[in-house]
């Protein structure tokens, strides 16, 4: 659990007392690679932090083309946010492209987490910032650049990334066809 300790020190300083009354709040999971941790139309009462493994969050749109939405690597953390933030039904499929171990946080954990650990509070605020952040650099970056920058970005945030994800779902991510990806793929 130190690498968790270590991704949670990257917003808050945590003293070991803490570190174990914050894990008490959570529970663990193993998946298989292939294996859906959320599917379209579920209720969803958890988020998840990646201890390791990968796994992606799509949409399939009205024409059956997916989208990928976000990739989950260690350290990552996932959820439909929608539906786990408003109480309502799935949005997105998240699978496993990997074998995965994964920390579950239900949504009343959450509440009683943040009430009982303030400092928690402080973190997910941090956390949701950093990710804002980074999802408005996307967004950005897709809307004015070319497919190349978009990669380039793509591998920046997630080191080693495309060595780990077939060429379909990265391009699905990028929103271009397997054959402009293969053009730039180092």
């Amino acid at each position: 659990m130190s690498a968790f300790k270590n991704h949670l020190e990257l917003f808050i300083p945590l003293s070991e007392q803490e570190f174990d009354q914050i894990l008490q709040y959570f529970s663990y999971r193993e998946l298989k690679k292939s294996e859906y941790l959320i599917q379209n139309d579920q209720l969803v009462d958890h988020t998840y932090w990646i201890k390791k493994g990968l796994l992606i969050s799509s949409f399939t749109d009205s024409n059956g083309k997916e989208h990928i939405i976000q990739f989950a690597i260690e350290n990552c953390w996932i959820t439909d946010q929608d539906a786990y933030y408003n109480r309502t039904r799935a949005t997105f499929n998240i699978v496993c492209l990997e074998d995965s171990e994964i920390l579950c946080l239900s949504y009343s954990n959450r509440e009683k987490l943040c009430a009982d650990v303030p400092k928690m509070e402080t973190f997910f605020r941090r956390k949701a910032n950093d990710s804002f952040v980074k999802q408005q650099r996307r967004l950005l970056t897709y809307m004015t650049s070319e497919v190349k920058e978009r990669y380039d970005l793509l591998l920046k945030e997630y080191p080693g990334l495309a060595q780990r994800v077939p060429k379909k779902i990265l391009a699905a991510y990028l929103g271009v066809t397997r054959e402009t990806l293969s053009r730039f793929r180092y």
